[in-house]
């Protein structure tokens, strides 16, 4: 069965499959093409309000395909540099997505497979679920983000014991840390996922827009850059069409239903 990422609906909800089970859901260039591929189309639906990513059967992925990483030792650096850089534009394409991307994760999330979580707005885990950057257990560093995901989220203590002893981490751990938003039964990630995906659904596009917008840039920006954003980001949500919506139905004490 040949690796892919499968592109299914569940309501206003598009949800991605990681589909690899003969190597535990690793990761391939099919995939991160793929997966750029539907966001981009999904950026343009209507019909699409929220994505959520999830892997095949019970795990989530254990990353980087080990008999590919073998081959591609044996070909010039920069075929290994193209496969990463088509992982590290699924991972940007992720991270500006103007739509809330939601990880469900069963099992272990490895390698690329936990970067590729981190870059995810949300992650909802089953309790049994376990994360490790497994990289140095072969004498590799980390890619798809993650060494910058756990560093802006944890202590740096703690992100050199993930990193260098690819300590594993389980699902509660992280939850307490705050990088797991939600545990599930095991079983349930994809199910849990969705309800929260449901709730995301029912508030303004626009209003999630800016919001996953200004998290993000906040990092990066000084307080006055990011006055400034949050200004700009709320006269232009004031003046559109789903602010009336909104604020009509909570002075009416009704339930709204936005654009």
């Amino acid at each position: 069965m040949p690796a892919e990422l499968r592109s299914t609906h569940h309501g206003m909800t598009m949800v991605l499959t990681i589909s690899n089970p003969e190597h535990r859901n690793a990761l391939g260039p099919e995939m991160y093409a793929a997966g750029v591929e539907a966001l981009s189309v999904a950026e343009s639906s209507p019909e699409v309000r929220s994505v959520v990513i999830v892997g095949e059967g019970s795990g989530f992925s254990a990353g980087g395909n080990l008999q590919r990483l073998q081959a591609n030792r044996q070909l010039p650096p920069e075929h290994q540099a193209q496969s990463i850089e088509g992982l590290h534009n699924w991972i940007e394409a992720i991270r500006t997505f103007p739509k809330p991307v939601v990880a469900a994760v069963e099992g272990a999330a490895a390698g690329a497979g936990f970067s590729l979580a981190l870059a995810c707005d949300f992650i909802v885990a089953a309790s049994n679920a376990v994360f490790v950057m497994a990289y140095t257990n072969i004498a590799l560093s980390p890619d798809g983000g993650g060494s910058w995901s756990l560093s802006r989220a944890l202590p740096r203590q703690l992100v050199n014991e993930l990193l260098m002893c690819a300590e594993r981490i389980s699902a509660a751990r992280l939850n307490e840390l705050g990088l797991v938003n939600r545990l599930a039964d095991p079983g349930q990630a994809l199910a849990t996922a969705l309800e929260l995906a449901e709730r995301l659904n029912a508030r303004a596009p626009n209003a999630l827009a800016s919001v996953k917008e200004l998290v993000n840039e906040a990092g990066a920006n000084s307080l006055n850059q990011q006055l400034a954003l949050e200004r700009d980001h709320f006269v232009k949500n004031l003046h559109h069409a789903n602010a009336g919506i909104g604020i009509a139905a909570f002075l009416a004490k009704q339930t709204p239903r936005f654009e």
